[in-house]
């Protein structure tokens, strides 16, 4: 058999730690996973550093810029418990030295090495509930996806968008997969058609998901709603009010 290259996730590293909170030791209290995932690879990204509190990242690394960052702006990213600079450039060349290593046996015809390769599931959704000609933000969710490595492209009515799109690094969840997420700015109207698309590394997966309008919610409908909901709230507080006074000036029978 020809050579075969090492392209799976190589150079997976993680470290899980349970911990509960403090309870008395005969009552049950639920258990918190927090995790820190280190991996490293052929396919851009090169290298990934994340942690992570059961399966929502808390915190992930920017290698070319050596920082820290959270994924939420209300957490510290420097916060002591951030691995040091310095430790994560002794990993990055620990898991580089690996990958070269594991690369060469892989080339070894007389080794056969399993691959492990996820089939990436994708999805496209709205970020607010839908209106005709309304400013909205389309989400395209790539989740099962491993090796963590794929490129998505954008197109409207079959023509490639690159204007209004941001995409997100790759997340580690739960049981060593990842999820990447990619957004499109759009204003959407009757007879739009949104595609998303991935491609992984090495041709292994092409993956495809469409998105119209579908059952948009009328403005009109919308504001007519709200103001009757708050009309009804209104009427209720105003005879629960004369219910109160009326009740309150009842005379009380002498005991």
């Amino acid at each position: 058999m020809g050579s075969k290259r090492c392209n799976w996730g190589l150079g997976v590293w993680a470290w899980l730690w349970g911990a509960a909170a403090a309870a008395a030791s005969l009552q049950e209290e639920p258990i918190h996973w927090f995790s820190q995932v280190f991996f490293c690879q052929r396919d851009s990204p090169f290298f990934g550093l994340a942690q992570g509190l059961d399966d929502d990242q808390l915190f992930w690394f920017d290698f070319p810029n050596s920082s820290w960052h959270a994924r939420l702006p209300d957490f510290d990213p420097e916060v002591p418990s951030r691995v040091p600079t310095a430790n994560v450039s002794a990993q990055r060349e620990l898991c580089r030295d690996l990958l070269t290593l594991l690369s060469n046996i892989s080339n070894n015809p007389e080794v056969q090495l399993p691959e492990s390769k996820g089939i990436p599931q994708v999805e496209v959704f709205t970020r607010y509930p839908l209106e005709l000609g309304k400013p909205n933000t389309l989400i395209c969710s790539v989740s099962n996806l491993f090796p963590p490595s794929a490129t998505i492209a954008w197109a409207w009515n079959g023509e490639p968008v690159t204007q209004g799109v941001s995409t997100t690094q790759v997340y580690p969840v739960g049981g060593l997969d990842f999820e990447l997420f990619s957004y499109l700015e759009v204003t959407p109207w009757e007879g739009d058609v949104y595609s998303c698309s991935i491609q992984t590394p090495g041709d292994f997966y092409n993956g495809l998901a469409y998105w119209v309008p579908r059952d948009p919610v009328p403005s009109d409908f919308l504001e007519t709603l709200v103001c009757g909901v708050a009309i009804a709230v209104g009427i209720l507080l105003v005879i629960l009010g004369i219910l109160l006074i009326v009740k309150s000036r009842m005379p009380r029978n002498a005991e």
